[in-house]
């Protein structure tokens, strides 16, 4: 993989800290004005290493294919589930325009929105164990969300769902 462009900012305000983040498809390296050309190239590594580490964490790898999405059904049916969900598919699909993602029980299929691909990885986790659930009890009644909230991160991903949807415009709510 290439070296992304890297960008030092120093400021005579900053002190102590160091801190970057990305811009396009530059990495922003922020300093303070005094420190070495040494100290530079140390911190510009370190910030390098770490943001890598950052958005490689935040990135599910259920985002790469279906195959990956079914695995991580697997895993979460497992965790959360009992084993008892077994989807026959779960497959990405076009962005829909009223739902994150949608079941049909009868016939074992789970489908979920290419909106989706770039959410942390505990918000598509919580989006696939509603859709399994389905599996297990079809509508959202009680016996449903019991299911969905053995998932922990339940109400902080619905939070994040719907704050994401507020922000883009796009009118998609829970149910």
């Amino acid at each position: 993989m290439a070296e992304p462009r890297v960008e030092v900012r120093r400021s005579s305000r900053r002190r102590r800290m160091v801190s970057a983040y990305r811009e396009g498809d530059t990495v922003v390296v922020l300093l303070p004005a005094r420190m070495t050309k040494g100290e530079e190239k140390h911190w510009v590594a370190e910030m390098l290493s770490r943001l890598q580490r950052s958005e490689t964490r935040r990135k599910s790898p259920a985002r790469t294919s279906d195959e990956a999405l079914m695995a991580r059904c697997a895993e979460l049916s497992a965790r959360y589930l009992d084993s008892l969900a077994d989807p026959v598919s779960v497959r990405w699909v076009p962005p829909m325009r009223t739902r994150w993602a949608s079941c049909t029980p009868s016939e074992g299929t789970i489908r979920v929105s290419e909106r989706l691909r770039d959410v942390p990885p505990w918000v598509l986790d919580y989006v696939l164990v509603h859709e399994l659930a389905h599996l297990l009890v079809p509508g959202h009644g009680k016996d449903f969300w019991e299911w969905v909230h053995r998932y922990p991160k339940t109400e902080r991903a619905m939070g994040y769902l719907e704050g994401l949807s507020a922000a883009a415009g796009l009118g998609i709510s829970e149910d």
